[in-house]
């Protein structure tokens, strides 16, 4: 944290990345020198996978800002509502033809844990105002929703593929998802509308100071994890439900409230890299055979750009726009994070593979889409630049409006 703080600056300039930084800094501190001994089934690791993917859940819905997307939603709404489904479905093909003896309902589990985008690790993309605006955000507001979307299908795939391998009956597996989905709302609903009254009422009259307005948001999103904690359902869904209902309500309360919860999700996003790297990936390494990398490879290629290809029909996208956001859907934060979950609380009989799968298309990933991003971003650029706008499809031509996504501000103090 000490040396890429002090030249994160430098850094981010270059192509190395934060993930690719802090994967590469846990695999020295672990299997290298031997600084970091972690369990991946230690509960500190799941813990530490739990809070980061809530805090990123809740910032992410809290800036779901409904009538800029009515207007601006075209990319994003065809990513999503088209794409994921396609490229869940393509993912599960594939993991079932290719991966010796993974059942078609692993291959489902598998397909929605490589489902959901980080646009973290190619920043670069959706940071640059030279790329097309609504190319840039259509990425960055994909990448901020498909973790919520696949939080629930994750659960509800674990579900039936352990009723199916009999490792739990069909109507226990059946309760364990309506408690998960349910409880989990339930918390999200309280917290996010607690939370956002109680922001409101505090700013309305004057009695909140500006920097406890960041603690507030964060107090709102261990609130909601916190009651369904305590009901038995899912802390993940209970995130997404109250950073949606706190953004929604507090919206017009005036002032900057996620720059904490942001930061908090940034910093314990790198430490999960950390332990990715040093107790996930150094230790598969010596296991990964031909069929999982052949899968990551065309997890990362075929099973994301062509369903991107598809869903982006009849926008009038040319090639290189189709090339740029199909190859720009990186994994990272949420995958980690189904994984650790995948290994604490399932039993399927090919549990290794699946997250040998993970593990493989993740590491890629990191590396991959890190040390593209720039160079692929000026070429792109220098190919938009070289055709006037008037004759570019309006996809690629007219501004969306700004929505940012994990792009923290500071706060106004």
């Amino acid at each position: 944290m000490l040396a890429f703080s002090g030249v994160s600056r430098r850094l981010e300039r270059s192509i190395v990345t934060p993930a690719i930084f802090f994967t590469s800094a846990g695999l020295l501190a672990g299997p290298v020198l031997g600084l970091i001994d972690l369990s991946v089934r230690g509960e500190s690791v799941k813990l530490l996978a739990e809070a980061t993917l809530t805090l990123v859940l809740f910032a992410d819905a809290s800036r779901i800002h409904l009538q800029a997307l009515r207007t601006e939603f075209a990319v994003p709404a065809r990513l999503l509502g088209i794409g994921l489904p396609l490229t869940i479905a393509a993912g599960t093909l594939l993991g079932a033809g290719v991966l010796p003896g993974v059942s078609w309902v692993e291959a489902l589990v598998l397909s929605i844990m490589l489902a959901c985008t980080d646009a973290a690790l190619g920043q670069a993309v959706v940071t640059d105002e030279r790329i097309p605006s609504r190319i840039r955000q259509g990425l960055n507001v994909e990448s901020g929703l498909n973790d919520g979307i696949c939080v629930p299908l994750f659960f509800i795939a674990l579900a039936i593929a352990e009723a199916e391998e009999g490792t739990t009956t069909a109507h226990a597996a059946a309760h364990l998802v309506l408690e998960e989905l349910g409880y989990g709302l339930v918390g999200g609903v309280a917290a996010g509308v607690l939370g956002a009254f109680a922001l409101r009422m505090a700013t309305r009259r004057s009695l909140v100071e500006p920097h406890w307005r960041q603690i507030l948001t964060v107090a709102t999103a261990l609130l909601a994890a916190g009651i369904a904690t305590g009901l038995g359902g899912s802390i993940f869904i209970a995130a997404f439900t109250g950073g949606f209902l706190f953004g929604v309500i507090r919206r017009g309360s005036g002032g900057e409230v996620s720059y904490l919860v942001d930061e908090g999700g940034e910093l314990l996003n790198a430490v999960t890299f950390v332990v990715f790297g040093a107790a996930i990936l150094g230790p598969a390494l010596d296991d990964l055979g031909w069929e999982v990398l052949l899968y990551a490879a065309l997890s990362l290629t075929v099973v994301r750009m062509l369903p991107v290809a598809l869903s982006l029909l009849g926008t009038g996208a040319r090639r290189p726009t189709l090339g740029f956001v199909g190859w720009f859907g990186p994994r990272g934060l949420a995958t980690i994070v189904f994984a650790v979950i995948l290994i604490d609380e399932s039993s399927l009989p090919h549990e290794r593979i699946l997250l040998l799968a993970v593990v493989a298309t993740i590491g890629i990933s990191v590396f991959a889409h890190g040390l593209t991003a720039q160079p692929l971003t000026n070429r792109y650029v220098g190919w938009y630049a070289s055709h006037p706008r008037e004759k570019l499809p309006t996809m690629e031509s007219v501004p969306a409006a700004t929505q940012r996504w994990r792009t923290p501000r500071a706060p106004d103090l």
